[in-house]
C-alpha cells in the first residue's frame, strides 16, 4: 500500500514535492512519517479529495511544467505513472521545472509503466540529463526489485548535480 513511502525512507529526506499528487495518497503517508510535503496536480476533483483528507498539507492546482513554488525540496516524487500521463511533448519541460525545485543533490524519484510506444527509460534519461539530473539508481519495483531492461515498470532515482 505504501511502497513509495517505504522506498523513500532509505534517503535522509526532510521535504518532498509530490508531483502529480492526485488524491494525495503518497503525500499523506509521507507527511504521516514526518516529512514536509507539498502536492501539485492539475485535476481539481483529485485535489479536492487530497484537501479533504489532509487539510493541513499544502495542495496546489498547477501544471508541473510551469508551477513555481518559490522553494526547493530534498526530493520530488512522481509516483503513479505521472510521467506517462503528461501531455505528450511536455516531458522535457516538466523535468526541467521539477529539477528547479530540487536542492543541490536532491532526488527525483519517478515510477512509471514501460510500454512499446511512449516514454522509454532511455528517452527519460536523456531528458533528465538535459535538466541537470544524473541517474543514480533504477529498479523494477518500489520494493527495489533488480532492474531488468525489458521489464514492464521502472522506478528511477536521479539526483541534481
Amino acid at each position: 500500500m505504501h511502497g513509495e513511502a517505504d522506498f523513500l525512507r532509505r534517503y535522509e529526506l526532510r521535504s518532498v514535492l509530490d508531483a502529480g499528487c492526485g488524491t494525495g495518497r503518497v503525500g499523506r503517508e509521507l507527511a504521516r512519517r514526518g516529512l514536509d510535503v507539498v502536492g501539485v496536480d492539475l485535476d481539481d476533483a483529485m485535489l479536492a479529495t487530497a484537501r479533504r483528507k489532509a487539510p493541513h498539507l499544502e495542495w496546489h492546482h498547477a501544471d508541473l511544467a510551469t508551477v513555481d513554488l518559490a522553494r526547493t525540496f530534498d526530493a520530488v516524487v512522481a509516483a503513479g505513472n505521472v510521467m506517462i500521463f503528461l501531455t505528450p511533448g511536455t516531458e522535457a519541460e516538466v523535468l526541467a521545472n521539477v529539477a528547479r525545485h530540487l536542492r543541490k543533490g536532491g532526488l527525483l524519484v519517478a515510477g512509471f509503466q514501460l510500454r512499446r510506444v511512449g516514454l522509454t527509460t532511455q528517452r527519460y534519461d536523456v531528458l533528465a540529463s538535459a535538466a541537470g539530473l544524473e541517474l543514480a539508481e533504477r529498479y523494477t519495483t518500489w520494493e527495489r526489485g533488480d532492474w531488468v531492461a525489458d521489464g514492464g515498470y521502472a522506478v528511477s532515482v536521479h539526483h541534481r548535480a
